[in-house]
């Protein structure tokens, strides 16, 4: 047997033998191999080699897809030609309105060509900035964008409103035509960006010499594995992470950070932060006028905070509920025998508000309620509706994922952070490229931009049950996921709840963060805050340009759908960290001397945050 055919046999032993989060293997490791060895005549052949065999196919098409399945592409693609090819009125209907959009361009070609002031015949989303400035108003830059709107408009229609195509279907050929045209839209290249080309003539091509200069440096960076440019002034423990503390408690997976406290008193209930394992922590701890974690140090609060591996090959099999116990569990063990006798505020945040939750309702379940409240930051439990990123969750995603992550054991972080660019390619990928490669003008690296270049890996096994259980089946609010073989039910969870969603997160959208409202049965206050999944947390007092919306529904209360909610809440000036810390007072006790540090094993930021 081939190398790689046991390894196969080996990871699917170790997985039957440690059991599943969700109470179900993933198919592809189900079934053990049914013989060992070369075919031989008259046996069924060597399951395990042949399953080996397609994996490491698919690993491969995965480094030149960058981890996209291209069956589940040409499945949506197919769906949606068939549906066309028999639907003629659909087809009438798209070349009326090709007929149309040409229309329009001429005519507006034509008087703009007479008078130069003519109102466009298609204005662009109010999302989409790259034709805003004046130089594309003018002509042919005016007619070059128009022709690009408007064709662009077209594929929306052609792709969407196909009667007897699935609605994922239809969101997959949305989202690649639109991946498609955005590689050709005019902002892209010199010769049809009016701006590029000023600044070109202004500079005598200087700007390009740039760009040419930034694109060696960062192809350098790139096949040599560094940081991006700048990232090397935000090092965790130098310039961000600096907030004092120890590391009072370590395993295999966490290593547990005790901040030193800033009072003569604090509150007699400590805060455990629970981050997100594909993150490393110091988004809650960046710059000193920035860091969460020194805002609640500040306000007499003891923190602890779980700081995540960064897992490798040798991980693989680590699977959720070993997060679940090595990291949760453990760390809420740690924290109690340093604070005894006192509950635990409980603070998770997007995927770690997830693990948060599971632990929750599984500990109440059993009759134990270590957590005086529990708050989730961008924190989903119901997974119908994660916005775009739903794209990437079907049965042939995961099992191109799997396969992928089963050859190298781990899914890296770079392959991680590309499908989220991907959903805002624009912002994320071509305004980028245009100023850094064409202007000349590289943005200035900051904190939170090192940071998300400070990414971490997935294990094999956890990534897959997470994306099996939650994602693809939804067995957390379905009543399906279990935990030490019996399910759980986030309904179990009585304590009070504040959750924040942000108003233009792409990874777990407010209204499905919202979701909490139909499945905990507790008083729960919501926070809608402006930004992004990362930025609407990053919100600190003093922030410019910064509101919220803030109410609480009491156990009991009739439900109010997310479009009212939004409509009826008042929006309020100003950061939203003020408020939940009013909140967290009056679920608190009344303040005493800060309890005795743990023992030291090493200091803040500890050594699981620096490892590449």
């Amino acid at each position: 047997m081939g190398k790689k055919a046991v390894t196969a046999e080996a990871s699917t032993k170790s997985l039957d033998r440690a059991g599943h989060a969700g109470g179900k293997l993933p198919a592809a490791l189900a079934h053990p191999p049914e013989s060992q060895g070369a075919p031989q005549p008259g046996r069924e052949p060597d399951t395990a080699s042949l399953q080996a065999l397609d994996r490491a196919l698919k690993a491969q098409m995965a480094k030149f897809t960058a981890g996209l399945s291209p069956a589940g592409l040409a499945g949506a693609y197919l769906d949606w030609l068939a549906h066309l090819a028999t639907s003629p009125g659909k087809q009438v209907n798209l070349s009326e309105k090709a007929v149309r959009k040409w229309q329009r361009l001429f005519i507006y070609a034509i008087q703009n060509a007479v008078t130069n002031r003519n109102a466009p015949c298609i204005e662009p989303l109010p999302q989409d900035r790259r034709f805003r400035g004046e130089a594309w108003q003018k002509w042919p830059y005016n007619l070059v964008y128009q022709s690009f709107l408007l064709n662009q408009q077209w594929w929306h229609n052609a792709t969407t409103g196909v009667r007897g195509v699935t609605k994922q279907h239809e969101d997959v050929m949305e989202f690649a035509s639109r991946q498609i045209l955005d590689v050709f839209s005019p902002s892209n290249f010199l010769w049809t960006n009016p701006e590029v080309l000023a600044k070109t003539r202004e500079e005598a091509g200087a700007n390009l010499i740039r760009g040419w200069q930034a694109w060696l440096e960062d192809l350098d960076r790139w096949q040599n594995h560094k940081p991006p440019v700048g990232a090397e002034n935000f090092r965790p423990g130098h310039e961000v992470a600096v907030t004092p503390g120890k590391v009072v408690f370590r395993n295999h997976l966490i290593e547990l950070i005790q901040y030193t406290p800033t009072t003569e008193t604090v509150r007699p209930e400590p805060i455990l932060f629970v981050p997100a394992w594909i993150m490393k922590y110091y988004i809650l701890d960046l710059s000193p006028h920035n860091s969460m974690v020194r805002f609640l140090v500040d306000q007499g609060y003891t923190v602890f905070m779980i700081s995540w591996r960064n897992p490798d090959a040798r991980d693989r099999d680590l699977g959720m509920d070993d997060y679940r116990k090595m990291g949760v569990l453990d760390a809420i063990s740690a924290v109690q025998g340093i604070v005894p006798d006192r509950k635990i505020h409980g603070v998770g945040y997007c995927l770690g508000g997830t693990l948060l939750s599971i632990t929750a309702a599984a500990l109440e379940r059993d009759g134990q309620t270590p957590f005086e409240t529990l708050t989730f930051f961008a924190s989903q439990i119901d997974f119908t509706e994660p916005g775009e990123l739903q794209l990437f969750i079907n049965e042939s995603q995961v099992t191109f994922l799997e396969d992928m992550m089963w050859e190298q054991g781990y899914l890296d972080s770079s392959q991680m952070s590309g499908a989220f660019q991907m959903l805002r390619s624009v912002d994320l990928i071509w305004s980028r490229i245009v100023h850094r490669y064409l202007m000349g003008d590289p943005p200035a690296m900051f904190d939170l931009m090192a940071w998300n270049a400070d990414g971490t890996r997935m294990p094999f096994r956890m990534h897959s049950e997470y994306l099996r259980a939650l994602y693809l089946n939804n067995d957390l609010t379905e009543g399906r996921f279990a935990v030490d073989g019996r399910p759980i039910s986030v309904a179990d969870i009585r304590v009070p709840v504040f959750s924040v969603g942000t108003v233009k997160d792409h990874v777990a959208p407010w209204r499905s963060v919202y979701k909490m409202h139909l499945y905990l049965d507790t008083d729960l206050t919501f926070v809608l805050t402006t930004g992004g999944h990362n930025t609407g947390i990053v919100s600190e007092p003093g922030h410019k340009n910064r509101s919220f919306q803030i109410a609480t529904a009491h156990r009991g209360a009739r439900y109010i759908d997310p479009e009212n909610w939004m409509k009826q809440v008042p929006e309020k000036d100003g950061s939203w960290w003020p408020e939940w810390v009013s909140w967290l007072d009056e679920k608190s006790g009344d303040p005493v001397p800060p309890p005795p540090m743990g023992a030291a094993l090493a200091d803040a930021p500890g050594t699981y945050v620096l490892q590449k």
